[in-house]
């Protein structure tokens, strides 16, 4: 099986909130677009600090990031991005590092959004196909 790559609009999402509050013109947001790579063995998301930079983030912290081989390396990590994949979006923080835009599977779950390994492909879930669906558990 190869790799699973797809098209993934970024926003920097305090742009958005800026205009949201009349405080910025729509046509300041900025955003990129990325043929991303999907790494389904990756919990959160990453983007090279070209990417970073593009966007406009600052760096709002750092996290341990683990490596598939067991390496961990402290990290830094953006402001709120806005990541948009097939009509369907999400918010969420992301690491900065490497050379390619990553999407992980948080991104994907509040996407409700499946990789077809097969076909090489993203999708949206069958059973949801006209709008995610989070679960969650009601607490009484």
């Amino acid at each position: 099986m190869g790799e699973v790559r797809v098209r993934a609009k970024l926003t920097n999402a305090i742009d958005e909130a800026l205009v949201r509050r009349g405080q910025l013109a729509r046509d300041a947001i900025r955003s990129y677009e990325a043929d991303a790579l999907i790494d389904r063995g990756a919990v959160s998301s990453v983007l090279p600090v070209h990417v970073v930079q593009q966007l406009g983030f600052l760096i709002r912290g750092q996290r341990v990031a683990e490596y598939a081989d067991g390496r961990q390396e402290v990290v830094d990590v953006t402001e709120p991005v806005v990541f948009e994949i097939d009509g369907r979006d999400t918010l969420e923080e992301t690491f900065v590092l490497g050379d390619e835009v990553l999407i992980g599977q948080t991104v994907l779950e509040k996407m409700d959004l499946m990789v077809d390994c097969v076909n090489q492909r993203v999708m949206r879930n069958p059973a949801h196909p006209d709008q995610p669906v989070s679960k969650i558990k009601r607490i009484k």
